[in-house]
């Protein structure tokens, strides 16, 4: 088959969706089918071409306000021109997937909304209110909707009157079992993710000063980054604040193992790929009772928290550390890939 698929931005951008897009592509690949990358993440370079682990990938260069949105028109005639048997297009939160659905022509069409109906942030939250009716005329010309989990899934039927497919997010299983854990002189917590305000890593940083025992490893860049340094400041914790920035994929496992928990307080979340990555490698999280994130509390190893104040996350934290964990029933790559594959064919054989 040829593949093309589209998405805001793509490694070595990191983030949930760029995680799930690259690991799916890449193994299409190995199975022999012809996979094409595009994307908006081009910068001020304009459009960029180039092959990573046999992926094409094809950068535009599009207009981000806040970092998010990724306006990009030029998606549209990069879709028309490609030979392609199916477009599978991801994250209703950013426009290339309405760009993509203009462009798909009478191809099959895929969309992985990713959807968390909302944002933290007046400014995305005025434009997601003004970009709704054509988000939902994409997602609604889409052959196929995968949903990501159960709560996705039930927001997509409610908002767009879609039936979507459950496909959840995969994980290298093995890749977290077998880490070893980072030693170091004290005992840490640590957040992965993109430093985005919604994300919430500001409600870990306050209630650390309820934690004299812990340091804080914040791993990932993004706008939020020099906000977050300065309340780390105020909180006067910043001697035991850590910013990593980006981090190699092979260095995440091990950090996970040598972490005493792990915090996801992410005001919206689709799936939570950062919980599913922590519990494989043995660390108990605490996370927000927040979009799909509920779907996670109640696991062996997870706790949950209906507010982020810091007497309240602190507490979660200290009931956590000692709990055991379980990779019982995540998903691996190999098995989203096979089922998404499948769902290829099965439109295909429609035609």
């Amino acid at each position: 088959m040829k593949i093309l698929q589209v998405t805001p931005r793509y490694p070595p951008q990191s983030g949930g969706v760029e995680t799930h897009v690259r690991e799916i592509s890449e193994r299409l690949v190995e199975r022999g089918h012809d996979v094409t990358v595009v994307t908006a993440d081009a910068g001020d370079g304009g459009f960029r071409r180039e092959r990573r682990n046999g992926v094409r990938v094809r950068r535009h260069r599009g207009l981000a306000p806040g970092g998010a949105m990724h306006v990009c028109p030029q998606v549209t005639a990069a879709v028309r021109r490609r030979d392609a048997d199916i477009v599978h297009a991801h994250n209703y939160h950013s426009f290339p997937l309405f760009f993509a659905a203009l462009g798909v022509g009478d191809r099959r069409f895929v969309a992985t909304p990713h959807y968390h109906g909302g944002s933290a942030d007046s400014l995305r939250d005025r434009l997601l209110s003004l970009y709704r009716p054509l988000g939902r005329r994409a997602v609604r010309r889409a052959d196929a909707v995968v949903a990501v989990s159960d709560w996705e899934r039930e927001r997509l039927a409610d908002d767009f009157g879609v039936d979507a497919t459950v496909i959840p997010n995969g994980l290298d299983v093995d890749r977290f079992e077998r880490a070893e854990p980072v030693v170091r002189d004290r005992p840490y917590l640590l957040t992965v993710g993109r430093l985005e305000e919604y994300k919430g890593v500001q409600h870990a940083i306050r209630a650390l000063s309820e934690l004299s025992a812990y340091d804080l490893l914040v791993v990932g860049s993004g706008p939020y980054r020099d906000e977050l340094e300065r309340i780390a400041r105020e909180e006067g914790v910043d001697d035991r604040v850590s910013f990593l920035g980006f981090v190699d994929a092979d260095r995440i496992p091990s950090l996970y193992a040598g972490a005493s928990a792990h915090l996801t307080l992410s005001s919206f979340e689709a799936y939570g790929m950062t919980v599913a990555e922590s519990l494989a490698a043995g660390t108990p999280c605490v996370v927000r009772k927040a979009g799909a994130l509920s779907d996670w509390v109640g696991r062996d190893g997870c706790v949950g928290v209906g507010d982020v104040e810091p007497a309240t996350v602190a507490e979660a934290i200290t009931e956590v550390v000692n709990r055991d964990t379980s990779s019982a029933g995540l998903p691996d790559w190999e098995a989203v890939t096979d089922r998404i594959e499948e769902k290829y064919r099965v439109l295909l054989s429609r035609r």
